[in-house]
């Protein structure tokens, strides 16, 4: 992996230690759009890498500042999320632009880049979430068609094993997995399906869906 550095202006200082990493697709028509966006003075916005289609890496931002790239919302009762992750930008045109599958070489090079922030900052692979999972009805990415299973098969994120006994306590189980409730009952299990049970985003917790939360908060607790 081969890292080249495009400074970005937008950045701050860092207020709490590096606890999670925040996946994101750019959801913008091109790479250069987003990038130049990601480095434009007046948008207001940034991340610490961008992962191009190729695999070609960006680093906009060093790890030891922070980037602006979370926004509003909340993980495992963090709200300043900017402060407490490293933000991964992954060229994607979105929902906005069809969605399209992620290639191969991009995200070969994404849990490469992923397993090395785990390891040089000693964080279990439950520290890895998506933009949806901390902004729950506000961000849809990375979006249904990101491979996170794949992630997790190399220890760059979890998935859970299907188990017999669903949850009996939804709001609970969500909780513990780290997401915030304030959005809404319904828009919370859309960001939880979205990412765990992605060929049924449908904010309904049917068996299967409180199946995978119980599964999922196994493993997070």
């Amino acid at each position: 992996m081969t890292i080249t550095d495009l400074p970005s202006p937008n950045f701050n200082d860092r207020k709490s230690p590096i606890r999670f990493v925040v996946l994101h697709y750019t959801g913008m028509e091109t790479g250069q759009v987003a990038i130049d966006r990601l480095r434009d003075p007046d948008a207001g916005v940034s991340a610490h890498y961008v992962v191009e289609e190729d695999g070609n890496v960006l680093r906009l931002v060093p790890e030891d500042q922070r980037a602006w790239h979370a926004g509003v919302g909340e993980w495992c009762s963090e709200t300043d999320m900017n402060s407490a992750s490293i933000g991964i930008e992954i060229v994607n045109g979105g929902h906005d632009f069809g969605l399209p599958d992620y290639p191969d070489a991009q995200i070969a090079v994404v849990i490469e880049l992923v397993q090395d922030i785990l390891k040089r900052h000693d964080l279990d692979p439950s520290a890895v979430i998506g933009h949806s999972d901390l902004a729950p009805g506000r961000k849809q990415d990375p979006g249904e068609r990101f491979p996170w299973r794949k992630l997790a098969d190399v220890g760059a994120a979890i998935w859970p094993s299907l188990i017999d006994k669903p949850s009996d306590d939804v709001e609970g189980d969500l909780s513990k997995i780290g997401y915030g409730l304030d959005a809404g009952r319904s828009a919370v299990i859309e960001a939880f399906q979205r990412r765990f049970r992605p060929s049924a985003v449908t904010g309904e917790a049917d068996d299967e869906t409180r199946r995978l939360m119980r599964a999922v908060a196994a493993i997070s607790s």
